[in-house]
């Protein structure tokens, strides 16, 4: 598998981007989610928050063993940083287009109806659309297909379940409903 040198500066500067991104982004949720219960937010879908964070801190430990059993990226590098970067701009169309109502939890205001402005006018979960490509893509630049494999097969899984807990809290869904197939995003 091995066709040349780890790229770990690389790999390093992914890595470090990713985590600078992630705290960001824990910090704006923390706050989004004091300001909406306070507004006597509800939180759903609880169980399987763990099994996302688990997920999100399992991803790029996958990542760096792939590339040290020699996982090196292919002449397609550029298309999976291409999709990398579309991720990155529909995840920061999603928080843009909810605001305050942007968490990694999914808390809903009782009564507050599904947003319908930004994005979320021609794409019903761009935010789930970009993670989804984020974990296959992060994991391609560098040759790691193992990795995004995995990755994006656990979070098929997830989605799956999160997907219809999101809408039944937003009143999309009746409790009892039957799963519709779920959307990439």
């Amino acid at each position: 598998m091995s066709a040349g040198p780890a790229p770990v500066a690389a790999l390093a500067a992914f890595l470090a981007a990713l985590g600078l991104a992630r705290a960001w982004e824990l910090r704006i949720a923390r706050r989004n989610a004091r300001a909406l219960r306070a507004r006597g937010a509800v939180e759903s879908g609880r169980a399987h928050f763990p099994w996302i964070v688990a997920l999100h801190v399992l991803w790029p430990l996958g990542l760096v063993a792939e590339v040290a059993a020699g996982a090196r990226p292919g002449g397609t590098w550029w298309l999976w940083l291409a999709l990398l970067l579309a991720a990155q701009a529909l995840r920061a169309a999603s928080m843009a287009a909810l605001g305050e109502r942007w968490t990694t939890r999914v808390l809903v205001v009782p009564g507050e109806p599904p947003l319908r402005r930004g994005i979320y006018r021609w794409l019903r979960h761009p935010n789930y659309l970009g993670v989804v490509l984020e974990l296959a893509a992060g994991p391609l630049l560098f040759g790691a297909w193992r990795t995004a494999l995995a990755a994006s097969l656990a979070n098929l899984a997830l989605l799956v379940v999160r997907v219809r807990v999101e809408e039944r809290a937003l009143g999309l869904r009746p409790a009892g409903a039957r799963a519709t197939p779920v959307e990439p995003a």
